[in-house]
């Protein structure tokens, strides 16, 4: 049947920020172990797992790599308190002279980036 299963990112480390940030967006902690965490949401899971090649360049999603992971954000006020609070949680905005219809006029989202560069979309229901 058609549909996500999982997601397997490779990341620099395993951090509180990625914990919030998924806490925050309604993904439970289903799995940990040394180096890796997997958090499931709706049937899916997302797989943080510490890359053993950190000797390569700095993530760049601009590469033939991952661009970004969109993930359900609840409302727009639920959106707008998680771009409120990021910064807190080691997550910096991103596209704030658009926010939030740097998707387009019909779309409601935020994007923010953590210090290894990763992207993620916070989109409104």
């Amino acid at each position: 049947m058609p549909g996500l299963h999982h997601v397997e990112l490779w990341v620099d480390q395993v951090g509180p920020e990625w914990a919030w940030l998924l806490g925050r967006a309604g993904f439970v902690l289903a799995d940990e172990w040394p180096g890796g965490q997997s958090w499931a949401a709706g049937g899916a899971y997302l797989t943080l797992t510490r890359s053993p090649n950190l000797a390569d360049p700095a993530h760049d999603r601009r590469r033939a790599r991952l661009n970004h992971v969109a993930l359900t954000g609840g409302s727009r006020a639920e959106v707008d308190a998680l771009m409120r609070d990021a910064p807190d949680h080691g997550w910096s905005p991103l596209y704030q002279d658009r926010y939030p219809h740097a998707g387009g006029p019909a779309h409601y989202a935020g994007w923010v980036e953590n210090a290894a560069r990763f992207k993620v979309e916070l989109v409104a229901d």
